[in-house]
């Protein structure tokens, strides 16, 4: 009985062999058929990628160079105004208000002036009470001249009589002894009068001389008190407008405090900054007339710069003067050079509808030397490690170039350049070198007359 099903199952086994055999057999048939049925493709040809580009024609040309800074707009002139007296302010002008615009010789405010005038006509008085002693010592002076001659005439007769009875007495006997002492004793009081009225007319002088001193100390005095009551009155020293203050009426304020403060808008200037490398290759000096006998910067040519507002570059653009050098820094190795422009500039609006105005945060292109013999592309034309993409017989080349400066958005090429090469503008990534152009934006070239 087993060895029934052994052999059952042998056959089994056999069969299915057979079955898959068979099928297998039929899926080799069939592949083999449709094979020989299909038509072989044809051999393509390899086809050469052209690389389509912009470039530009290169000559050499004398470029001027321009060195770019920024810088904050403010007036040229600014005065802190300050009462130069004490007091308490009775009277401020009704637009003392931050941004009005206030005319030259304009009251601002007004310090209490009833102790000022006080003083003035103590002063004054003081003055004219001086004016009259010296008045009166001169008048002085004039009678006592006149009594002085009388005294010495008296002098002169009373010393005649006293040597008449001198000589009476000793050489005839006649006189007595008390009437020569009498004369004597008389010319004596005459002569002493007449001393003591010389002294006196001697002494008018240096009295008047001395009155004559604290007479002028006393109209100096009046001067001064003169000048504090005008202090008072704060006036205007320029037009200007009003950028701050601290002032109401009935405020006490102190000599030298600042309550306002004034700008003059008529003249701004803005500073900026370069690299003193920059400065000392491109910036303009004047060839002083004369030997400078002092260590500092020579004059600035009078150049005219652009100044174009960061907040609207296009629109809002104003023309200025370089004027000089203020300072150089030597921590930061910075030049810094005023730009000076004047009300009708500042108001030239162009296109934008803003005047130049304190506060404005400037780019300002100051114009320099020329750069001569140079080829102008644009930046990023350039690459990082300084070379370019040049379309020469049609192919691509890649070019080390010595580059001079760069301003704004171009490059300026001294070296490396043929005239009339054509440089590729187009940003290309690692393109193979030697690759097919086609230039869009430029005739095609003649062969062999790539560059």
């Amino acid at each position: 009985m087993r060895d029934e099903q052994v052999t059952v199952r042998l056959k089994n086994v056999i069969w299915r062999i057979v079955v898959c055999a068979a099928i297998l057999g039929l899926g080799l048939l069939g592949m083999r058929t449709l094979a020989s049925m299909r038509t072989p493709p044809k051999e393509a040809q390899p086809a050469e990628r052209v690389l389509k580009v912009e470039a530009v024609r290169v000559a050499p040309e004398d470029v001027p160079v321009f060195m770019t800074g920024y810088g904050d707009v403010q007036p040229l002139d600014e005065v802190r105004i300050s009462s130069e007296v004490s007091g308490r302010i009775v009277s401020v002008h009704p637009r003392l208000e931050v941004g009005e615009i206030l005319p030259e010789g304009e009251v601002l405010f007004v310090v209490d002036p009833r102790n000022y005038e006080a003083a003035v006509q103590e002063a004054r008085a003081n003055v004219s009470q001086l004016e009259a002693g010296i008045a009166r010592l001169e008048k002085q002076l004039d009678l006592d001249r006149a009594r002085l001659k009388t005294l010495e005439r008296s002098r002169e007769l009373a010393r005649a009589e006293y040597e008449r009875q001198l000589k009476l007495f000793q050489e005839h006997k006649v006189a007595a002894r008390s009437r020569v002492d009498s004369a004597e004793s008389a010319y004596n009081a005459a002569s002493d009068q007449a001393d003591q009225m010389a002294q006196m007319v001697a002494l008018y002088p240096l009295q008047i001389r001395e009155a004559g001193s604290r007479l002028d100390a006393a109209r100096a005095g009046l001067d001064l008190a003169r000048a504090n009551l005008d202090r008072c009155t704060v006036r205007a020293p320029f037009r200007g407008r009003v950028k701050a203050v601290s002032l109401e009426t009935g405020q006490f304020i102190s000599p030298g405090q600042n309550v306002l403060t004034l700008a003059d808008d008529s003249i701004l200037e803005i500073h900026v900054s370069l690299d003193s490398r920059d400065a000392r290759r491109w910036l303009l000096f004047q060839r002083p007339a004369e030997a400078n006998d002092l260590a500092w910067f020579g004059g600035l040519a009078n150049e005219r710069v652009r100044i174009q507002w960061t907040e609207d570059l296009e629109n809002h653009v104003w023309q200025g003067n370089l004027h000089r050098v203020v300072e150089f820094d030597r921590r930061t190795r910075t030049l810094t050079v005023a730009i000076r422009i004047p009300a009708a500039e500042a108001l030239s609006r162009g296109n934008g509808d803003l005047p130049l105005v304190e506060g404005m945060f400037c780019k300002v292109d100051i114009p320099g030397k020329p750069l001569q013999n140079v080829m102008r592309l644009p930046r990023w034309a350039v690459s990082m490690n300084g070379t370019v993409y040049v379309a020469r017989d049609g192919r691509l080349k890649t070019v080390d170039v010595t580059l001079a400066r760069i301003q704004g958005d171009e490059a300026l090429i001294s070296g490396g350049l043929e005239p009339g090469d054509l440089v590729i503008t187009t940003r290309l990534t690692d393109p193979l070198e030697n690759s097919l152009l086609e230039i869009t934006n430029l005739e095609p070239l003649e062969e062999g007359n790539a560059s």
